[in-house]
């Protein structure tokens, strides 16, 4: 006979029961977020040597996260209509089964060499046929565990979203921690056996989760609806949430494409506005929000006039308050937008349709952003639209029927005349606007917050005014003189022509890549040969090196350069010497052919050929023994290719060279250490290092500061550096790990380079 349990032994039963739910399901969705997120920055880190450590592979890496995730959510969304339980949880575990059998992660079989253009349809392929199947299934878990939790009739079912929260804690970690625990500490092969180990460990979670749903009562879930007499939200409704997902998640890459070109590129910034963009979802969907909507609501008008004036004054200043300003500035539009999702966010049995939409708004602004504007602009042009319509995401206000409110459009209006007129008649005819650009600048865009805060302002006024300010960016630029810009998959590339046009300078972002004199201090053409300057001078670093090689030698020397720049190099040839160019941007090489930009190469090297593609892979198909030099040049600017400085890499150097050749490092960056890195890697191959750096103190002349690495098998294949006391011999840091193909450590160069600083 059996004995009926008590209500108590039920209740605690039923307590038990709902306390092991939430513990399973929380720790399926926690592990299924942060293996999604930790596997961007590790696979991607893998891709990178294939296109040169290109900025625009992460954001190509995203626009391709984001639309399989659309597809994974999709796919949820699709399954959970079936009626049956046992069903969706079979193929969904037969699915992430199929998936672990690809892993551990590697790019596909005969994905190795990328073609020489259509760099993001390529990359999107390798992308698919690597990580495909496991990104996909990882995806599709968020909104799928949350359905289930919805039919297990938890208590909380009505209101699953917090495990949203949840779920983007453990992409938050996962992203935060990537450079500061995760790529310091183990080699990429050791991250990728523990995301694999990791793959399995959430298949066993999930799989509990499947069973306690067969467990589960069979509740329907609309069924746990509060509100089920309301109606189905409209298409009105659907457009709004895919534009609220998709203007933050354009911004996204749209900030990252900023700081990585134009402030301090980085592939340890790359992460932080992910880290923002997820946290911000994490606090929009808690229970009981850490910060009030309304007041960030406030606030996004203050944030996008701060953008606007940080855009007006530049961003070398002062490189932590500018990228703290961009990074903050980014959390309160996000947090607003992402905010206004939350709000109005639909009951439970519309769940997986909701995050459908979530995900379809969040690809088409990768799309815009990451793919449509690097081919339609000649400069990050994305960032300053989506700030404006950031604008839009305000919800609709009904004003009070001021004077100032009826008349505002004619106020915008006559002020939008009157500053964009001069400009569009040939300057500016008032003379003043000029030098108090900022000033103007910042004024209109602090109008939009005005609006809000004395006139309630409708989101059409607020969005016209910040696009005013914007227009007044572009009408009257930063850089002084004359700006062309070039863009491709690389980056943007600027060519100004200073006032007088006596210099054409090169330059990505804030970082000069080179730069010619055009015309004497009398304003007479230069004529004849240019003479090399920047960070080539015959004084400087480089220059000497080349000469003490050639001295050395006593006679015509074999010289490979990899990087080609404004092409200044080719000009430190001399008659019957044998110098091959390898390049990875053709647009590169196009701006350094054409005489209006620079001379360089039409009066040294008018047949110049160069060899396109990554250097890694074109200069190994070089002949060993061949070169007397080899000048790795693609270190000039603060983004750096980092498989071009390890162990293997100056392997490959060291083989191409003859047997007294030497490799030549330019290792000159404002906000890494990497002299101590290429030090490291030579005497791993058995060479030993020569560090220069010096201040030439002639900025105003264009001729810099410039840091070099010279290493040799011999003190005697150096010439006359090896006892000049402007060359230090430099023993390997024992305590320092040696940068590999399977480990490097970013952040420990950023450290070395701020307390270089302190010093």
């Amino acid at each position: 006979m059996t004995t009926p349990m008590s209500p108590s032994n039920t209740a605690a039963n039923s307590r038990g029961r709902n306390v092991l739910i939430l513990v399973v399901y929380t720790a399926a969705i926690f592990v299924s977020a942060l293996l999604l997120f930790s596997v961007q920055p590790l696979f991607t880190k893998m891709v990178l040597p294939r296109l040169g450590g290109s900025p625009a592979v992460w954001s190509v890496a995203m626009v391709f996260f984001q639309s399989l995730l659309l597809g994974g959510y999709a796919y949820a969304h699709y399954l959970m209509q079936i009626r049956s339980r046992a069903v969706p949880i079979a193929i969904h575990l037969l699915l992430l089964i199929v998936a672990l059998s690809m892993l551990p992660l590697a790019i596909a079989k005969g994905w190795g060499e990328p073609p020489t253009g259509g760099y993001a349809i390529w990359l999107l392929g390798l992308f698919a046929v690597s990580i495909g199947l496991p990104f996909f299934a990882l995806a599709a878990n968020n909104p799928m565990l949350q359905a289930w939790f919805v039919r297990t009739g938890h208590p909380n079912g009505p209101d699953p979203y917090f495990l949203y929260a949840s779920s983007n804690i453990g992409s938050f970690l996962a992203l935060l921690s990537y450079p500061v625990l995760l790529e310091p500490m183990f080699s990429l092969q050791t991250q990728n056996l523990l995301w694999t180990a990791g793959y399995g460990l959430l298949i066993l979670l999930i799989a509990g989760c499947g069973i306690l749903l067969l467990r589960s009562p069979n509740v329907a879930p609309h069924a746990l609806d509060a509100d089920v007499g309301l109606p189905a939200p409209s298409w009105a409704q659907w457009l709004r949430w895919i534009f609220l997902a998709a203007v933050p998640s354009g911004l996204l890459i749209a900030v990252t494409a900023h700081i990585s070109t134009d402030v301090a590129a980085a592939p340890l910034l790359w992460v932080l506005p992910l880290s923002l963009y997820l946290l911000t979802w994490v606090l929009v969907f808690q229970s009981r929000p850490l910060l009030p909507h309304r007041w960030l609501m406030w606030l996004q008008p203050f944030a996008i006039a701060g953008v606007i004036i940080l855009l007006a004054v530049g961003g070398e200043q002062n490189l932590l308050l500018t990228l703290g300003g961009h990074l903050l500035c980014f959390f309160v539009i996000a947090m607003a937008c992402h905010g206004e999702l939350a709000r109005t966010r639909p009951a439970a049995r519309h769940l997986t349709g909701f995050y459908v939409a979530l995900s379809f708004g969040g690809m088409v602004g990768g799309l815009f952003a990451g793919l449509i504007a690097p081919f339609t602009f000649s400069w990050i042009a994305e960032y300053p639209i989506l700030i404006a319509l950031a604008a839009l995401c305000r919800p609709p206000v009904t004003e009070r029927g001021s004077i100032a409110a009826r008349w505002y459009w004619v106020t915008l209006a006559l002020l939008a005349v009157a500053l964009l007129v001069p400009t569009l008649t040939g300057g500016d005819a008032f003379g003043w606007l000029e030098p108090r650009r900022v000033y103007v600048i910042g004024a209109v865009a602090c109008i939009a917050p005005l609006l809000v805060v004395l006139l309630r302002g409708d989101r059409w006024k607020v969005t016209a005014t910040a696009a005013l300010a914007l227009v007044l960016l572009r009408a009257y630029p930063a850089d002084e003189g004359r700006v062309e810009t070039v863009r491709s998959f690389f980056g943007v590339h600027k060519i100004v022509i200073t006032p007088g046009g006596q210099y054409h300078v090169l330059m990505h972002g804030t970082t000069i890549h080179g730069a010619e004199r055009m015309q004497n201090n009398d304003g007479t053409p230069i004529a004849g040969r240019p003479e090399p300057i920047s960070y080539y001078h015959k004084d400087g670093g480089i220059g000497r090196a080349i000469a003490a090689v050639r001295e050395r030698k006593g006679g015509p020397i074999r010289v490979a350069v990899i990087g080609l720049g404004a092409g200044t190099l080719t000009c430190a040839s001399q008659p019957d010497e044998r110098w091959r160019f390898f390049e990875i941007d053709q647009t590169m090489v196009n701006t350094a052919r054409d005489p209006r930009f620079f001379r360089f190469v039409s009066s040294c090297e008018p047949d110049l050929q160069p060899v396109i593609g990554d250097a890694r892979l074109t200069f190994a198909k070089e002949p060993n023994g061949l070169y007397d030099l080899v000048v790795v040049d693609a270190y000039s600017s603060d983004a750096i290719p980092i498989h071009l400085a390890t162990q293997e890499a100056m392997k490959i150097y060291k083989d191409k060279l003859a047997p007294q050749g030497v490799v030549l490092m330019h290792v000159s960056n404002r906000h890494l250490e990497l002299s101590s890195v290429v030090v490291g890697i030579a005497a791993a191959n058995g060479l030993k290092s020569w560090v220069y750096n010096e201040d030439s103190g002639r900025d105003d002349e264009y001729i810099f500061a410039t840091s070099v690495v010279v290493s040799a098998r011999d003190e005697a294949d150096v010439g006359a550096l090896a006892t000049s006391p402007q060359w230090a011999q430099t023993s390997v840091n024992d305590r320092q790990r040696v940068w590999t193909d399977d480990y490097s450590n970013i952040l420990g160069a950023v450290w070395r380079r701020l307390r270089e600083g302190d010093n």
